[in-house]
C-alpha cells in the first residue's frame, strides 16, 4: 500500500450528493482515492456521479457507515476541519502542517482520516473530540464558508504538496527509481518511525479506552456523568495530545481493571 493509498477523505452527513461527486473529484485530482461517508442524506446518486466527472471509481468503492466512530476505527491519525473557534482550545494545524504530518505518518505505515463536516454546521463538538488535531483553513475572515468539495480541494493540495516535496527530497539524496513512487520510503526512515518503538493505538482501541476510563471514574465518585463540566472531552484532549501507543494503551486499560478488581473486592 503507498503513503496516498492510506490517507481518507471522510464526509460527514452529507446533505447535497453533488458535494460528494466534487469531493471525489477534488481527490482523484490530488492522487487521493480512499473516500468514506458517514451518514450521507442521498448516496448513491446520479447527482454525485455526474459531479465527479472521471473520478467514478472513486465514488464506486466508496465505504458507506452510520458514525464517524466507524469511519476511523482503524485509524492512528485524525485530523478535522474545523471554522469556528471551541470552548475548549484543541491542537490546530494550519494546511501546510497538516499535509507534512499527513505524509510523515502515512509514510511510516499510519491510516489517516482527514474530516469534514456538514455543509451548514460543520463538525459537532462531539465529532470534534475524535480528533487529533483540527485544521482552519484561513479563509477571508469577511467570508470564511467555504464550500465542501473547495474545502477537501484545499486540504488534498497541501496532501499533494506535502507528498510531491518528498519525492523531490529523495530525487536530490539521489534515490533510485521515481521519485514519486519512493516517496513513503523517505517518510518511513523519519523522526516519527526512529524515535519510537510501538505504533499508535487506533481510533476503534481509543474509544474502548474512554468508555472504560469514564466508567471507572463514574465508578470512584470522580466523574458525574449528570454533571459532567467538560471532564471527559479535557481527558479526550489530553490523551489525544499524547498519542496513545498500544503498549502504553494496554498498560491504562491495565491500570483501569485493576481498579475495577479491587473496587469488587471492597464491596
Amino acid at each position: 500500500m503507498g503513503t496516498l493509498d492510506r490517507i481518507k477523505i471522510v464526509l460527514v452527513s452529507t446533505s447535497h450528493p453533488g458535494n460528494i461527486g466534487a469531493a471525489a473529484r477534488a481527490m482523484k485530482n490530488m492522487g487521493l482515492s480512499e473516500l468514506v461517508l458517514v451518514a450521507p442524506e442521498e448516496f448513491p446518486s446520479g447527482v454525485a456521479v455526474g459531479r465527479a466527472a472521471s473520478a467514478l471509481e472513486i465514488l464506486e468503492k466508496a465505504r458507506v457507515v452510520d458514525t464517524l466512530t466507524d469511519a476511523i476505527a482503524d485509524c492512528t491519525l485524525v485530523i478535522g476541519a474545523s471554522a469556528r473557534r471551541r470552548s475548549i482550545p484543541w491542537p490546530m494545524l494550519s494546511p501546510e502542517q497538516l499535509g507534512e504530518k499527513v505524509i510523515e505518518e502515512s509514510g511510516a505505515g499510519g491510516s489517516i482520516a482527514l474530516v469534514f463536516g456538514r455543509e451548514d454546521s460543520g463538525l459537532n463538538n462531539e465529532e470534534l473530540q475524535l480528533c487529533h488535531f483540527h485544521v482552519q483553513i484561513p479563509a477571508n475572515p469577511d467570508y470564511s464558508s467555504l464550500n465542501l468539495a473547495a474545502a477537501v480541494m484545499v486540504i488534498s493540495y497541501e496532501v499533494r504538496k506535502a507528498y510531491l516535496a518528498m519525492a523531490n527530497q529523495l530525487s536530490e539524496d539521489g534515490q533510485s527509481g521515481d521519485g514519486a513512487t519512493n516517496a513513503g520510503q523517505a517518510a518511513s526512515g523519519s523522526q516519527l518511525e526512529q524515535n519510537w518503538d510501538q505504533p499508535f493505538a487506533s481510533g476503534d482501541q481509543v474509544e474502548h479506552f474512554y468508555a472504560h476510563l469514564e466508567r471507572v471514574l463514574v465508578a470512584i465518585d470522580f466523574h458525574d456523568p449528570d454533571n459532567p463540566r467538560q471532564l471527559m472531552q479535557r481527558m479526550r484532549r489530553l490523551f489525544n495530545r499524547v498519542r496513545i501507543d498500544e503498549m502504553e494503551m494496554n498498560i491504562l486499560r491495565g491500570v483501569l481493571t485493576n481498579i475495577e478488581f479491587n473496587l469488587k473486592n471492597r464491596e
